[in-house]
């Protein structure tokens, strides 16, 4: 069985992609600064959130012309951030290797309007805090964020986040117990998703591809977009998903 789509669909063209990945990771990250009370800068060519020691600096470049005063911003932003700082880069057009940063590339891809299959276990929009603290968890060990650790209650995801427009957090549960998330974001007409993670006690389980089914659901009129990583880029591929582009990241080390 599928969940279907309608005329509404619009299909939207490969090289979009880095553009609607830009606008839609921006939309975001404004929405987590917001929710975890971080200050949010934003320019013509970037949007960037000034956290704590523990969630750092991130920076989204959203124009593939920065200009010298916004890369120098940027430069100076990334000597006084309090912590990591991690700065995206969808078109891989600028030039950061002076801040002497650990740097590697992702594929953006796309995915067309289009049905989706079932999930085989039950996924489920977050609602309650528990199931909110259980996606939190899913996303810090899936993706290792150290930073976050010991782990604090509601730091990564406030409460907050899920009163954002357009954000939606999703939970796969098996077994009775939760076991991947992932979240999601509209803006601009384009979802995209982020934090797409299993817990390591449900690994090579179908909870990275339920996970993806259950919040594609509602997502089945518009373009979609992603950052993939290395594991993740077959299983996206497989539900539809066309790499566009190569995304530059850039961490401090």
């Amino acid at each position: 069985m599928t969940i279907g789509t309608n005329a509404a669909g619009r299909p939207a063209v490969l090289a979009e992609a880095p553009l609607l990945q830009a606008r839609n990771s921006a939309a975001f990250w404004a929405a987590t600064g917001r929710s975890r009370g971080h200050e949010v800068i934003r320019r013509r060519g970037f949007l960037a959130v000034a956290g704590d020691r523990r969630a750092g600096l991130r920076v989204l470049i959203q124009e593939a012309d920065l200009t010298a005063d916004e890369r120098d911003e940027i430069t100076e932003l990334a000597s006084q951030a309090v912590g990591p700082v991690d700065i995206e880069d969808p078109f891989s057009s600028t030039d950061l290797s002076h801040l002497g940063m650990r740097t590697w590339q992702m594929p953006v891809m796309l995915r067309q309007p289009g049905p989706v299959a079932e999930p085989a276990m039950s996924v489920v929009p977050v609602r309650a805090e528990e199931d909110l603290h259980a996606a939190e968890r899913a996303v810090i060990e899936s993706f290792e964020l150290t930073r976050f650790e010991p782990y604090r209650a509601g730091e990564v995801f406030p409460t907050a986040l899920l009163e954002q427009p357009g954000v939606d957090l999703f939970v796969a549960r098996l077994d009775g117990e939760a076991a991947g998330a992932c979240v999601t974001v509209v803006a601009n007409g384009y979802g995209s998703h982020y934090w797409v993670g299993t817990l390591s006690a449900f690994r090579s389980r179908g909870v990275g591809r339920a996970v993806m089914l259950g919040s594609l659901a509602p997502l089945v009129d518009l373009p979609v977009t992603l950052t993939a990583s290395r594991l993740g880029r077959p299983l996206y591929e497989s539900l539809g998903f066309t790499t566009a582009a190569s995304s530059t990241w850039w961490a401090s080390q």
